[in-house]
C-alpha cells in the first residue's frame, strides 16, 4: 500500500517491559506452536511488513531477529517509541508483544487509513475500551511531542494520543485486544488462539 511513493515498511514488536505481574518474562512464554509470544508475533508481522523489529532491553530471543535496543534504564513505552523513531527515521506500526490476538485485518485496515490521509501523527485502533496506543502507527511527526512530554516527565501513552493529531479505526473485534499481564489472561489468550 503506497503513501507518497512509500510503503509502510516497518513493524515493531514492543517487548521491553518488566512483566512484574506475570512473574516471568512474558515475551518468552510459549504460545501455540511457537516457542514464545515474541516468535509468534514476529512471524505474524513478517506477513504484513517488509521489515520487522523487536524493541527490547537486550537480545533474549531464540530466533534471528532485528533488535532495536532500548538503552534507557527506566523502561517506558514512550521512551521505547522515541528510540524506535530515532533509530528507523521512518514511520512504523507498533504492536505490544502481549497482544497476540489483534486481527491481521485490523492492521491492514489501519495501514489503509494511514495511506489515505497524510495529516495525522498517530493512527490507532478504537475498541470498546478506548484507543489502543500499543496497536498503532507512529509517524516521525510525533517525535517533538514525545520529546516535550519526556522533558516534563510525562510517560502515559494515552496522553500522547490526546496531545497528537490522532486518527482511529473502529474495530468490531474489541474482545481480541487482550493484554496478557498475568497467568489467567495468558490461559485465556491461549484458549482464544486455539479457537481462532
Amino acid at each position: 500500500i503506497k503513501k507518497e511513493g512509500n510503503m509502510l515498511n516497518n513493524g515493531v514488536i514492543l517487548a521491553g517491559g518488566k512483566s512484574s505481574r506475570m512473574g516471568e518474562d512474558k515475551a518468552l512464554l510459549p504460545f501455540g506452536k511457537y516457542s514464545s509470544l515474541s516468535r509468534y508475533q514476529y512471524e505474524k508481522m513478517k506477513n504484513l511488513f517488509k521489515n520487522v523489529y523487536i524493541s527490547a532491553k537486550n537480545n533474549k530471543f531464540d530466533f534471528p531477529a532485528k533488535i532495536i535496543l532500548d538503552k534507557n534504564e527506566n523502561f517506558s513505552p514512550l521512551i521505547a517509541i522515541k528510540s524506535i523513531l530515532e533509530e528507523l527515521k521512518q514511520d512504523f506500526f507498533l504492536i505490544s508483544v502481549d497482544m497476540p490476538l489483534v486481527p491481521k485485518d485490523d492492521i491492514k485496515n489501519l495501514i489503509k487509513l494511514y495511506c489515505s490521509s497524510k495529516e495525522f501523527e498517530i493512527y490507532t485502533v478504537k475498541t470498546s475500551k478506548g484507543l489502543e496506543p500499543t496497536a498503532a502507527i507512529y509517524t516521525q511527526k510525533v517525535l517533538p511531542i514525545i520529546n516535550k512530554m519526556l522533558s516534563n516527565n510525562q510517560h502515559k501513552l494515552q496522553n500522547l494520543l490526546k496531545n497528537s493529531k490522532t486518527a482511529y479505526l473502529n474495530t468490531k473485534n474489541s474482545g481480541l485486544y487482550i493484554n496478557i499481564n498475568n497467568k489467567i489472561e495468558y490461559e485465556k489468550a491461549l484458549k482464544f488462539y486455539k479457537n481462532l
